[in-house]
């Protein structure tokens, strides 16, 4: 799930490539590419500091649903 450029928003300032962490971002003719997407680990840096707000991310349903199982929290320790 790596960050996703929306091209239509990006105004190619290459923030999200210079604050990068990972290096997962890089400089193209047009716009900022994702080159290494297996590699992001989401810190969300280029997503905060994009002043166009063109990145974000694309996170599946069942990731975003908080799995709650009533007996989690059951010890027969207890």
């Amino acid at each position: 799930m790596p960050p996703v450029i929306d091209a239509s928003r990006c105004i190619g300032c290459g923030t999200c490539v210079e604050i990068c962490p990972g290096d997962i971002l890089a400089e193209t003719e047009k716009e900022p590419a994702v080159v290494y997407p297996d590699e992001c680990f989401h810190c969300g840096a280029c997503l905060v500091e994009c002043p166009s707000t063109a990145i974000s991310y694309r996170i599946p349903l069942p990731m975003m649903l908080p799995v709650f199982r009533l007996d989690f929290f059951k010890s027969e320790d207890i």
